[in-house]
């Protein structure tokens, strides 16, 4: 009788201790921290075929830091990523923080596009709860994959109580990235990412956060763009730019009846006049053209080599073309009025 005492009291010891551990969930969409290959030493893969369960599996002292569980929202690798994704993302999280089912999620993703999904999703949803992504630059079935260890510190950081109000982050390489400044540097180095602008702003190491910096770009904790499952968003295309590059790709786009094009521009954002005179043609059609830069850092400014207000353009700052797509989308569905779609490149 007494060891059946004892043992309902160290369960509820137990049940307790549990209790109290921050409560993580994990979505995952795939990519190589999902990738299995058929040699450990070659770096040939299929990216997502690894359930999120195996994932957390491989790194069993987690359960001595958080409650964690997981859930899939797609099993691809990055390339592949769709806005589609991105929607059902940001739905789920939107849900998980209204209902306080965590106090912090964790995304696993595919490094291509990473940077891509978390200005996208810093743009839809409040910063009421940590939201960190990662990822990993070998497969999980690879010599020192990185992943395991990547994704512990990415619960580590989701758990942190520094990381609340920050808005969306990526934990990679025991870097902790701004959502909105992080770019992917390298095509296959594990130190994949960076933001060329404003460095890391906090390390995760041996389990402890540690922050530096802090974004001073608008962090709006109750008025995100608002994304349904039935959102549409209006397309907003890329064009770059290279020495004699001809304007096919902007008259084509403008015959597509698209809604915006981003030009990455050499330098500050410039083009050669091929591509100017195509741009006129392109406003003239109501069509919005915002210039951005193929330079990885720096900012395109307004009105210095190119009159934007002659053009009827507008620049991205510091956005680079990809993220300057996706503001410029969900900019797109709440007006049209270049100016105010400018201020919301000064501002985010």
């Amino acid at each position: 009788m007494k060891k059946l005492v004892s043992l309902l009291a160290l369960v509820i010891i137990i049940t307790q201790v549990n209790a109290q551990l921050p409560r993580v969930i994990i979505l995952a969409t795939g990519g190589t921290i999902a990738g299995a290959g058929a040699s450990s030493d070659r770096a040939g893969y299929t990216a997502g075929k690894i359930p999120i369960e195996d994932l957390i599996g491989a790194i069993p002292t987690v359960k001595k830091i958080a409650t964690i569980t997981g859930e899939q929202i797609s099993s691809v690798g990055s390339q592949d990523m769709t806005i589609d994704i991105w929607k059902k993302l940001a739905v789920r999280i939107n849900e998980i923080i209204a209902k306080k089912e965590a106090d912090g999620i964790v995304i696993t993703h595919g490094t291509d596009t990473q940077e891509e999904t978390s200005y996208f999703l810093d743009l839809v949803i409040p910063k009421a709860m940590p939201v960190v992504l990662t990822g990993s630059m070998r497969a999980s079935t690879a010599i020192s994959a990185d992943g395991p260890k990547n994704l512990y510190d990415a619960i580590t950081v989701a758990i942190d109580p520094k990381s609340k109000g920050r808005g969306v982050l990526v934990s990679f390489n025991e870097g902790i990235y701004d959502g909105r400044e992080v770019m992917k540097m390298s095509t296959t180095f594990t130190n994949a990412f960076g933001s060329p602008n404003t460095g890391a702003i906090g390390h995760a190491y041996d389990g402890k956060v540690e922050y530096y910096a802090n974004s001073v770009r608008e962090r709006d904790p109750n008025s995100p763009v608002v994304i349904k499952a039935d959102t549409k968003l209006p397309r907003v295309d890329i064009v770059y730019m290279y020495a004699d590059a001809p304007p096919d790709m902007i008259d084509m786009l403008v015959a597509k009846k698209v809604d915006g094009i981003v030009i990455a521009g050499v330098g500050n954002g410039n083009f050669n006049k091929a591509y100017m005179e195509a741009v006129k043609r392109a406003v003239a059609a109501g069509v919005i053209v915002c210039r951005a830069s193929r330079t990885p850092s720096g900012r395109v400014l307004l009105h210095d080599e190119i009159n934007d207000d002659e053009l009827g353009t507008i620049v991205s700052d510091d956005l680079t073309p990809q993220k300057a797509r996706i503001l410029l989308m969900l900019g797109l569905t709440k007006s049209k009025d270049k100016k105010q779609l400018q201020q919301l490149f000064f501002k985010y």
